[in-house]
């Protein structure tokens, strides 16, 4: 077995290694959601681990400061050497495009995220929820596939045909609805119109019942983003015209503020 991104043989050790930071990281994200703490069984049950494989992992981040271990007053809790982690999360972008996130969101009112490029997916940095009681709205640090959704597609439309094609060989097309492009031609197709329109769409490619539009920004540094407004399909469709508007209206202001171009 090989690594997909070295391309050197994967041995078992390696692999061993892999899955133990799997599930540290399905451990952290799991005590995200409980920030008062959970109790080793309770942590456990929702990672869906034996209790002996958390006791180790707990352990091992809590001596690192990642975690603070159960005591008899609290549960496993999210540790201080996060804050330090966070504080150093910083995505230039990200910053430069929140006033742009929050006058989408006031002026749709639907919710608005901000996504960059890693390797063969788009992950989500930023959020604006929308004023609606149902929203479509995807957690910090979740990850899209680029050829399903609307700021994947955003962000392959406005890469070089160079970075395109060496990306080409790594995507996998993977069919995640009834509606999801998953051949080559369909999307090169799609990406071309992206390209003259500046706009790119997911209609329940992605997840049925959500619909999104988006569009790419680019830094003067090159760093590759997207701005997406989600909403549930029906709403969508009655406001499609409305949201493409005005993601393009405060998308062009955005990257004029930015300097440089998308292309």
């Amino acid at each position: 077995m090989t690594s997909p991104t070295t391309g050197q043989a994967t041995t078992s050790s390696d692999r061993g290694g892999i899955q133990v930071i799997s599930r540290a990281a399905a451990i952290l994200r799991a005590l995200e959601l409980h920030p008062d703490g959970l109790s080793l069984g309770e942590l456990a049950q929702a990672v869906s681990l034996p209790r002996s494989t958390v006791q180790r992992i707990v352990d091992a981040l809590d001596t690192e400061g990642l975690v603070l271990a159960a005591s008899a007053s609290n549960g496993v809790r999210l540790g201080p050497a996060l804050l330090s982690l966070a504080a150093a999360t910083r995505f230039r972008i990200a910053e430069a495009a929140r006033e742009t996130l929050v006058a989408l969101a006031m002026e749709c009112g639907e919710t608005v995220d901000l996504s960059v490029i890693d390797q063969d997916k788009v992950v989500f940095v930023d959020q604006v929820a929308g004023k609606h009681r149902l929203t479509a709205v995807s957690g910090l640090g979740v990850a899209f596939p680029l050829h399903s959704s609307a700021n994947g597609k955003a962000v392959l439309a406005a890469m070089n045909p160079e970075t395109l094609e060496k990306l080409r060989r790594k995507i996998r097309l993977d069919a995640l609805t009834p509606n999801t492009l998953t051949s080559w031609d369909r999307l090169e197709r799609e990406i071309a119109s992206i390209r003259k329109t500046g706009l790119a769409y997911d209609r329940e490619e992605n997840s049925l019942g959500i619909s999104a539009v988006a569009m790419s920004i680019r830094s003067p540094s090159g760093e590759l983003a997207a701005i997406s407004i989600p909403a549930p399909t029906q709403r969508f469709k009655s406001n499609e015209k409305a949201l493409a508007q005005s993601l393009l209206k405060h998308g062009k202001k955005l990257q004029e503020k930015l300097g440089g171009c998308r292309c």
